[in-house]
């Protein structure tokens, strides 16, 4: 089976266990978006969206979050960790919003990588679920499956993300990655995980098929 071939395999698992994939953050616009996901960093899903209410109640525009202490904001993400840096970011970046790009939030990756706290893994999440751009966010659950069903060498994220575009068409990319978060959660997780009984990595895993996985 070559890499062609188990993309296929992949896709094919993917649509049947996850013909929809929701967005697993609770944001509802681009301001909302670029916080939520900027949380999310080294935190679940789960427990970003424990604080988001809280949060978006004292301020959900980058016009009311500018306005907001960093130590108001730091006092509601403490439990997402990392909350000093991302109490500031999240301050300093609705600011730069407002005076840099007349309060919008920017829809270039430029733009978004540009802001405090906004990395490119972000910047992809933005893209593709907010202005619909064709992105393939790559964290490093997604750099893990890759790399166990032979589709990149997994040496960083930003060769997966290369490696996983080259293989998978562009269209499906924003609609992937979901599939692949999900997948990894339910049966590919980094810690127990049982390659017998795994839909994808028990035909094709790297530690059945070591000979193709170049």
């Amino acid at each position: 089976m070559n890499k062609l071939q188990k993309a296929n395999f992949v896709l094919d698992k993917l649509n049947k266990l996850y013909p929809n994939p929701a967005i697993p953050l609770d944001f509802y616009n681009p301001f909302t978006c670029v916080v939520a996901v900027l949380l999310s960093a080294q935190c679940t899903d789960k427990r970003v969206n424990t604080v988001l209410p809280k949060l978006f109640a004292l301020a959900a525009t980058p016009q009311a979050m500018a306005k907001v202490s960093i130590n108001s904001v730091k006092s509601i993400i403490n439990p997402c960790g990392l909350a000093p840096q991302k109490s500031k970011a999240i301050v300093n970046l609705s600011k730069i919003i407002i005076n840099q790009y007349n309060g919008e939030v920017p829809n270039t990756f430029e733009g978004l990588e540009s802001l405090p706290g906004v990395g490119h893994k972000t910047a992809s999440v933005v893209m593709s679920q907010i202005f619909n751009h064709p992105a393939f966010p790559v964290d490093t659950h997604i750099q893990r499956l890759a790399y166990r069903w032979c589709l990149s060498t997994g040496k960083s994220v930003t060769k997966t993300e290369a490696d996983l575009k080259r293989v998978f068409p562009k269209e499906l990319w924003n609609k992937l990655h979901l599939q692949m978060i999900y997948f990894g959660r339910e049966y590919c997780p980094a810690r127990g995980h049982n390659i017998s009984q795994c839909p994808i990595c028990s035909v094709i895993g790297r530690k059945h098929m070591t000979q193709y996985c170049n």
